[in-house]
């Protein structure tokens, strides 16, 4: 996905919700500066501005990074690996299915990377499963070492993070979204 993409999503989707720029930044945290550039594509927006976008209007992270008005059922294809900034790259498996309430990502960090993340939003639980190298998450404010071929589940509204040891690491994101209306069977 490049910045274009990301550009016209961000427009689509604030188009969509019938808010201004003020509006936009106001419900995100995002500056009303910052936005524009991003919508003009003048600024290649970080990851952690994104996920901040993402939870103000209550979207999955594939709403923006991935491919804008896709047809319903239409198949996916390959996606390319989003190259943050500084940051973590991130390839899309599987973008946003609203009756699974789910997407999936695969992460890699590069030897000694780390990527702190700030809270998702409520109730959105994230799985981490190691396809190759060692990493660790941070889970409850402690590191949680992992090994290929090892998961690990937890809320990923509070902080969290991910770091690779010296091989570096790739990963298997889940992002799992509260459905509303959902309940557990009796």
């Amino acid at each position: 996905m490049s910045d274009d993409g990301i550009t016209l999503n961000l427009r689509e989707i604030r188009s969509a919700a019938g808010l201004s720029l003020s509006k936009a930044a106001e419900i995100t945290g995002v500056s009303k500066a910052m936005l524009g550039q991003i919508e003009r594509g003048e600024s290649s927006p970080t990851i952690a501005t994104l996920w901040k976008i993402a939870k103000g209007f209550h979207l999955p992270l594939t709403a923006l990074i991935g491919e804008a008005t896709r047809p319903v059922g239409e198949a996916a294809g390959v996606y390319e690996t989003v190259q943050f900034p500084g940051s973590i790259g991130v390839k899309i498996v599987f973008p946003f299915d609203p009756l699974l309430g789910a997407e999936t990502f695969q992460v890699t960090l590069k030897p000694g990377q780390s990527h702190q993340s700030q809270p998702h939003d409520t109730g959105v639980t994230e799985e981490v499963f190691v396809l190759h190298g060692s990493m660790e998450v941070l889970k409850d404010g402690e590191w949680v070492a992992l090994e290929a071929g090892q998961g690990l589940r937890f809320a990923a509204d509070q902080p969290h993070g991910y770091r690779s040891l010296e091989t570096g690491a790739a990963f298997l994101n889940m992002h799992h979204y509260r459905q509303a209306g959902l309940t557990q069977r009796d």
